[in-house]
């Protein structure tokens, strides 16, 4: 049952981070907020700790900051797994707020992709995808220069390819 907390509270963790740099924070905070302040927080602190938590996150992606992420996302797992160990019952209604604020993909089309790559070696990219929406692929430009379509060759007659 351990285990099972653990990776509910992991999970948990992912979805509250992911959602403070989504739109829709606002909504997934007051449920988040509901959550701990039914298990004796003080919504005023539980909703002051997110928003700073928030802010953190906000910096560490401004900066790139991967480890001060990951500071903010083991910080409410840790949270999580003791309030779920203190009280076992209150998994239902985390798995119920990670439903609520897991993408919606009824409208995502689902299907079985097979290719077949054969004749050697590929010397360039292969993509292997069910639906691509946009996706290019370019040669590089000598910078200041610009391609002339189709034969790839620059404006001055030199080749676009590396050497």
């Amino acid at each position: 049952m351990e285990a099972e907390l653990m990776a509910l509270a992991a999970a948990g963790a992912t979805a509250f981070v992911q959602q403070m740099a989504a739109d829709s924070w606002a909504e997934a905070r007051d449920r988040i907020v509901s959550f701990f302040s039914h298990r004796g927080g003080a919504e005023d602190v539980i909703e002051g700790e997110l928003e700073a938590s928030r802010g953190e996150l906000t910096v560490a992606m401004q900066t790139r900051d991967e480890q001060s992420a990951l500071d903010v996302e083991a910080e409410w797992r840790t949270r999580l797994r003791r309030t779920l160990v203190a009280n076992p019952a209150a998994a239902s209604e985390l798995r119920a707020i990670l439903d609520e604020l897991a993408p919606d993909r009824s409208d995502q089309q689902v299907a079985d992709v097979h290719n077949v790559i054969s004749g050697g070696a590929q010397h360039g990219p292969v993509v292997q995808a069910g639906n691509v929406g946009s996706l290019s692929f370019g040669t590089p430009t000598v910078q200041g220069q610009s391609e002339c379509p189709g034969d790839g060759t620059l404006e001055n007659g030199r080749s676009a390819e590396p050497t």
